[in-house]
């Protein structure tokens, strides 16, 4: 089992001051990418994939080879192409110079774009913009080099269940083909943590069985989603849904270090075993305490 953690490296910047700190998530409002246009999306978007490498390196260091990089290192990026950016050769050269790193050493990085990208959605505008951000993010893995299967995912939820779970499952079965092939070769879709979501088992039965993409097995969100397995069960319907090697996601819910949270939100640690039920997989741990819970867990479990 190979355990990583999603974009931010806390330890990186525990000894910097806050104007050195590693980033990935450089951004901007949208009345200065409206002022000062994609010159400064190219000048953001190049300090965010230094830090990327450095993270990796720092990963690589660690024994950590399991990691999502970060959706937003490059500010709105549906309202361009990457090809127009000015300064595109240095950004080229470090995009390839990532890639190289990620498969020299042997290294899985992901992307799982937010929640307002809604391939299920009945409005023809959120779909669009959603076509177009997914393969975005599969652009930017080509222009890695990276293979175009899900050893390298792009992973979202469903997102809706208007006017129920049958016909929003339809529409994104029917959209998901209207994604380049790229993307549509990385592709993986998700269970919920709400009771009214999906399960893996509808996943299973609405998605995977129409289009074969695979499912991402979610620990927590099994927990609050809808119970209709055992984990163990949806584990392993999950598992027998990948090609390449399986990709999981952990967290534990910050009720534990505090009472009056969600359930559902993610603590800053995590407190429980990964269940494995002797499959074997990789993990990204969801937890707010980033390679610092990945440390910790490892200790703890003697991982």
């Amino acid at each position: 089992m190979n355990i990583g953690y999603c974009c931010i490296n806390l330890s990186l910047n525990s000894l910097r001051k806050k104007k050195d700190f590693i980033q990935v998530n450089r951004g901007m409002v949208k009345k200065t990418f409206d002022s000062k246009g994609l010159s400064y999306v190219s000048d953001l978007s190049l300090l965010n994939l230094r830090d990327t490498m450095e993270i990796l390196k720092w990963n690589l260091s660690n024994d950590i080879l399991v990691y999502r990089m970060s959706s937003d290192s490059f500010p709105w990026m549906t309202e361009y192409e990457f090809l127009k950016l000015p300064r595109f050769d240095e950004i080229q050269s470090l995009l390839s110079k990532i890639g190289e790193f990620v498969k020299l050493n042997k290294m899985r990085v992901s992307y799982h774009p937010g929640p307002f990208n809604v391939l299920a959605s009945s409005n023809s505008a959120v779909v669009k913009k959603t076509i177009y951000e997914l393969n975005q993010h599969s652009v930017l893995m080509d222009l890695m080099g990276l293979d175009q299967t899900t050893y390298y995912p792009i992973n979202i939820h469903i997102n809706t269940t208007q006017p129920n779970r049958e016909e929003a499952a339809g529409r994104f079965c029917d959209n998901y083909k209207l994604l380049s092939e790229s993307c549509q070769k990385r592709l993986t879709v998700e269970n919920d943590d709400k009771i009214s979501q999906y399960s893996v088992r509808m996943l299973y039965d609405l998605v995977h069985s129409k289009i074969g993409i695979p499912i991402v097995f979610d620990q927590l969100h099994f927990k609050y989603g809808p119970q209709d397995q055992s984990m163990e069960e949806a584990l392993k319907m999950a598992m027998s849904t990948w090609k390449s090697r399986p990709i999981t996601h952990m967290s534990s819910s910050r009720k534990i270090e505090d009472i009056s949270s969600k359930f559902t939100a993610h603590a800053d640690l995590i407190y429980e075993k990964i269940e494995d039920f002797g499959m074997d997989f990789d993990v990204e741990i969801e937890a707010k305490s980033k390679d610092i819970a990945v440390l910790n867990y490892r200790s703890k479990f003697k991982v």
